[in-house]
């Protein structure tokens, strides 16, 4: 009996023995495979073993290896188009591309043949001799109005386009609104004039991208002021068509370069002649003209206004042609050499101060070619740039430019001459800097290429509106009615009493 129980126990003993042996071998194999180096293989993963489990609502450090690497990789898989993808309208040809076979009807409001402005996708004929006033590349024989032609064509390289229209965050309408009513703004017909417009809108409201936020994430780029689009009554008499008061229309935003008092409207640099094709061109151009030796104080290129009253131009012109310190262009009698790009390039860039006065309305192209040349803008008026370029300019005006508002010519007895001369030299350079910099802004770049570290005019465009279209969108989450605020009439954005804080400007 004593021996079958010491049998048992040896049995017992030795199964002991074995089972410590082997816990011990597991225990050691575990130790030891930690200390393996990282590129040998295991047959198994930790993660099997110890698996990390993170709750919906829980924000969990992980130091896991697996769960960092599966982090960087869904970073890595991130959508860098979300809420930016734009859907572009394949409108009919007669809204568009017909318009530029048929360029030879489309006018700038003189007898000009409008065709040579529309080649290399808008941008004009290259200026091939600029005497070496201008650099070797990129420059072109823009027209003022080609804007919509322009940025139709880099809208085509744009980045984040897609052919779904429910992943767009804005519906594009390639619309050339400003070339189209170009042939029939002089019309006494006003139903010939607003006819393309009312067609346009037919075609879109069938769409179904309309209905889905009925045409408030649709946008469209106008060449043209937007007041030609805004004619309040059907007086023959009254000046352009009633596109922008059509109650669809109304839905949608628009760029061009001079918006209205409209909420809907949003004003965008008109082209300039540079449209360069990669960063060291622009680079190359700041340094040019933060070098340029500038001889005189102040310059106008612009022609008088007689048909005007009281209009400010009349009295910078005779300001600047009264001083030795100011150097005028009246391009009314020299049209040529303000139309030529070397001509006024070289003018610009000689000069300290350009002045910016409205004319026919209230925004210039030569605000930008001013900026273009180093010249700090000088503005009388809140509604030549800081009531308009909202997504191009500084909000502080002060920092680019000198304001000297001018409410009442017949009351004004300022010399401009001599508020240009108190500014102190530190004051200048810093100004002359600031507009140096806002040289990418507010150009727009050649749409055949895209410029890698700058944002150019097209850009901020883009960026603006896909802010604006996402603003509606939160209304609309909210359960607010996005109709509210989106088109009213907004009074008081030209008046002097929206922009007197530029006029308390140590400066003055």
């Amino acid at each position: 009996m004593e021996n079958a129980i010491a049998g048992r126990c040896s049995h017992q003993l030795w199964l002991v023995f074995l089972i410590l042996f082997v816990l011990c071998f597991v225990l050691f194999h575990f130790d030891y495979s930690t200390m393996r180096p990282a590129d040998i293989d295991l047959p198994f993963s930790l993660d099997q073993i110890n698996p990390v489990v993170i709750s919906e609502n829980q924000t969990h450090l992980a130091t896991n290896q697996s769960v960092t690497d599966e982090s960087v990789e869904e970073e890595s898989d991130a959508d860098t188009c979300l809420g930016r993808y734009v859907y572009v309208h394949n409108l009919p040809s007669r809204f568009n591309y017909d318009l530029l076979k048929n360029c030879q009807s489309l006018t700038r409001g003189t007898n000009s043949n409008m065709c040579p402005y529309l080649a290399n996708l808008g941008l004009g004929t290259e200026i091939e001799n600029s005497q070496g006033v201008l650099s070797n590349q990129s420059w072109f024989s823009t027209n003022q109005f080609s804007l919509e032609v322009i940025f139709h064509n880099k809208m085509k390289q744009y980045e984040c386009l897609t052919n779904d229209s429910s992943l767009a965050s804005a519906i594009f309408v390639p619309y050339y609104a400003g070339l189209d009513i170009s042939q029939y703004l002089w019309s006494p017909n006003i139903s010939v004039r607003d006819s393309p417009g009312k067609d346009l809108l037919n075609w879109l409201v069938e769409r179904p991208e309309w209905k889905k936020m009925w045409g408030r994430d649709h946008f469209l780029v106008a060449g043209r002021i937007s007041w030609d689009f805004r004619r309040q009554t059907d007086d023959a008499s009254d000046w352009g068509t009633k596109f922008r008061f059509l109650p669809e229309s109304q839905n949608m935003t628009m760029l061009s370069v001079e918006s209205s008092s409209w909420k809907n409207d949003f004003a965008t640099p008109y082209p300039t002649n540079f449209h360069p094709f990669k960063d060291s061109q622009v680079l190359e151009w700041q340094s040019s003209v933060r070098t340029q030796d500038r001889s005189y104080l102040f310059t106008f290129a612009g022609a008088p206004r007689p048909d005007l009253s009281n209009s400010v131009r009349g009295v910078v012109i005779e300001q600047c042609r009264s001083s030795k310190a100011c150097n005028f262009i009246n391009c009314s009698s020299d049209g040529n050499k303000c139309d030529n790009p070397v001509n006024l390039m070289k003018v610009f860039r000689s000069s300290v101060y350009c002045l910016q006065p409205p004319g026919d309305s209230y925004t210039r192209r030569s605000i930008f070619d001013s900026i273009l040349a180093g010249c700090i803008p000088v503005f009388f008026h809140p509604g030549t740039a800081y009531a308009q370029y909202m997504w191009h300019l500084p909000g502080n005006g002060t920092e680019y430019s000198v304001y000297i508002p001018v409410k009442d010519v017949k009351n004004w007895n300022g010399s401009v001459e001599k508020i240009l001369l108190g500014i102190s030299k530190d004051k200048e350079l810093a100004m002359r800097e600031e507009v140096i910099g806002l040289i990418p802004s507010i150009i727009y770049a050649d749409p055949r290429s895209r410029l890698e570290t700058f944002e150019d005019a097209f850009d901020l465009a883009v960026k603006g509106v896909l802010e604006r279209i996402e603003r509606v969108r939160c209304v609309i989450r909210e359960g607010k009615d996005p109709s509210v605020g989106f088109a009213e009439g907004d009074d008081y954005k030209y008046t002097f009493s929206e922009w007197q804080e530029y006029e308390k400007d140590p400066l003055f």
